[in-house]
């Protein structure tokens, strides 16, 4: 496969690669986690989130923030009993976003798997 002329325009290809599609801030792969963690429950613990994902209180915080800013989920401070918590669920925006990820990341996997042409052998 060779790699199209870099002076051609969007018009003369037939699609975008799978790649232009990725969500840079549902990519990243702790946003990705959170996505995907709070996609499997109606809401997530942040003790939860923290000890799936592997990271630190201020990490995930940040990590949290940008995603709240987006849209994609939402925040709630609160208590279990005298204890403070912290919960995060995924909005409808969120499982959109979710969803166009999984989308374009699958399309990407297809377009690796896909079967590619026997290099041609011309005699000259």
């Amino acid at each position: 496969m060779s790699v199209e002329d870099s002076t051609a325009t969007q018009d003369d290809q037939e699609e975008l690669h799978p790649t232009q599609a990725l969500d840079d801030t549902v990519h990243q792969r702790v946003r990705l986690g959170v996505l995907t963690v709070a996609r499997e429950a109606d809401r997530v613990d942040f003790s939860f989130l923290k000890k799936q994902l592997a990271v630190t209180d201020g990490n995930l915080s940040r990590h949290l923030k940008v995603l709240e800013e987006s849209g994609m989920i939402t925040v709630e401070k609160g208590y279990a009993g005298r204890r403070p918590r912290t919960w995060v669920t995924l909005t409808h925006d969120g499982a959109q976003a979710l969803d166009a990820e999984l989308r374009a990341l699958r399309a990407l996997v297809l377009r690796l798997e896909a079967p590619r042409p026997a290099p041609s052998t011309h005699d000259t």
